[in-house]
């Protein structure tokens, strides 16, 4: 049975680039929230009520589905609401990981002006083709800041999640963020 490891913090944190290395270090495979949200976005208007619902049921399969299989593990990255929407996210993410061995949760912080730096890299751009349009997904990243709360308060995320590791990866590179997961875990 496969370990599941969530990776969750505010946009252009680093989770996917993170999810990237991890995936080499641990031979996991990543999928990043973006891989649904990119198709769904060719078909759906992205704020329709449909997008999100066909969004959550792709997600949920893949999860159930990769649960029954012979890999080692997945690495998912994805946003998770601290604060209004706790409780739906915890649900949700509790669905997920139902059916799997071991799971652990990372949660990335990094500074806003760091954020808005991350937010124009090629890396980004080339697997989010939503972010390329630099002007909204800036404005968005900023919005976000008032309408959720994407990083948890001191204490938070050990009392919401068993296997729990928060780092703030400002001044540290994907790689190394990806080795201190693998050793917290012994991934």
């Amino acid at each position: 049975m496969p370990n599941f490891i969530m990776i969750c913090g505010p946009q252009a944190v680093g989770k996917m680039t993170v999810g990237q290395e991890l995936a080499k270090l641990t031979g996991y495979k990543l999928f990043y929230n973006h891989m649904t949200i990119e198709m769904l976005r060719l078909i759906f208007d992205y704020d329709k009520n449909v997008f999100w619902k066909m969004n959550t049921k792709i997600r949920n399969l893949i999860f159930e589905e990769f649960s029954k299989s012979n890999e080692k593990g997945i690495i998912f990255t994805g946003c998770f609401d601290f604060g209004n929407e706790l409780e739906q996210d915890k649900a949700e993410v509790e669905r997920w990981v139902k059916p799997f061995k071991d799971v652990f949760v990372i949660e990335l912080e990094a500074d806003l002006e760091e954020r808005l730096r991350r937010n124009k890299t090629e890396n980004r751009l080339e697997h989010k083709a939503s972010k390329r349009d630099l002007e909204w997904s800036e404005r968005d990243l900023l919005n976000s800041i008032h309408k959720h709360k994407l990083n948890s308060d001191p204490g938070q995320g050990e009392m919401l999640f068993e296997n729990y590791l928060k780092i703030n990866n400002t001044n540290i590179s994907a790689e190394e963020v990806a080795k201190m997961i693998k050793n917290k875990f012994n991934l």
